[in-house]
């Protein structure tokens, strides 16, 4: 297996035809460029200097040499580039999870920052709930996963996985404008309500939330898509509560924070320890600067570990 670094000595004793002024050029000593040429001509076994009393002249095996190596050379040169290029993230690739809330409101935002610092990254998205998300990052399919948490409904992540917390929401209380409902949930026991599908952890916050108020909560429509949970409350189909991100306000809609100290969700990006990702900190510090400012209801969590 022929050395680059003695084809590169040959290249440069060729052009030079010296000894001496090319380890000069090359920062070795004579020595040094004298023992990696014999290494060379060993390996090839070919002649590849006649040595002369004041120097040496190149054989026409070693001008052949040169020529045959030049696109192994720049092959490798290269490959240097891009490695280095990889290395720094400049064409590094990036699989990120997320769920649909934090696709529209988080996302968009986090990879034209992402993409305007490294343009040739290459970022791969993916979407799911958080269960799915945390296992394809514990398979390794996965380099970041956005996923939440409510206050009455924590989940336990597995070891092994980093967290940045990003956004802590409030709950938001949604009635029709116009109802007359109450804004308390002790009030609402009556009504009817619209939430996520069964067994989702929306889901569940709420059956916990309307058990501390007094009650069970009647569901009548639900739906995993928080504009068509708007769309229905705004229709005087019931009310619903949701999450900070998941509202937008509008004419038709009144919403109240719902005031009980565990009605919130916590949203935080999670990887595995040992990702050596070169985007890894520049995607958590874009996902941090995503975080819509001036919202009521949403509030971003500063993360030391992104800084």
């Amino acid at each position: 297996m022929l050395k680059p670094q003695h084809l590169l000595t040959l290249r440069a004793v060729v052009r030079t035809g010296s000894f001496v002024v090319a380890s000069r050029e090359l920062g070795y000593t004579a020595s040094a460029i004298s023992q990696q040429i014999s290494a060379l001509e060993k390996d090839t076994g070919l002649v590849l200097f006649e040595r002369e009393a004041h120097g040496v002249r190149a054989t026409a095996a070693a001008h052949r040499l040169v020529d045959l190596s030049a696109p192994v050379l720049a092959a490798m040169d290269d490959l240097g580039h891009q490695v280095h290029q990889l290395a720094t993230g400049a064409t590094a690739r990036l699989r990120l999870g997320s769920f649909p809330t934090a696709s529209v409101r988080l996302v968009p935002s986090a990879l034209s920052a992402l993409t305007s610092a490294h343009p040739r990254a290459q970022v791969q998205l993916e979407e799911g709930e958080p269960e799915e998300l945390v296992a394809a990052l514990n398979a390794g399919d996965l380099d970041v996963a956005l996923v939440y948490e409510y206050g009455l409904s924590p989940r336990q992540w597995s070891d092994g996985l980093a967290r940045h917390e990003l956004v802590r929401e409030d709950l938001v209380l949604l009635r029709a404008c116009g109802s007359n409902l109450s804004s308390h949930l002790a009030g609402l026991s009556q009504a009817r309500w619209i939430t996520s599908r069964e067994g989702t952890a929306g889901a569940l916050s709420l059956a916990r939330l309307c058990a501390v108020a007094g009650f069970e909560a009647a569901v009548a429509f639900r739906s995993n898509n928080y504009d068509v949970v708007r769309e229905l409350v705004s229709a005087g189909l019931g009310v619903a509560i949701v999450p900070g991100l998941g509202h937008s306000p509008g004419d038709s809609v009144e919403a109240t924070r719902v005031a009980q100290r565990s009605a919130f969700r916590r949203v935080m990006a999670l990887h595995r320890d040992e990702n050596s990702s070169p985007l890894l900190g520049t995607m958590i510090r874009s996902l941090h600067s995503a975080v819509p400012a001036g919202e009521p209801y949403v509030h971003e969590t500063r993360d030391e570990r992104a800084e």
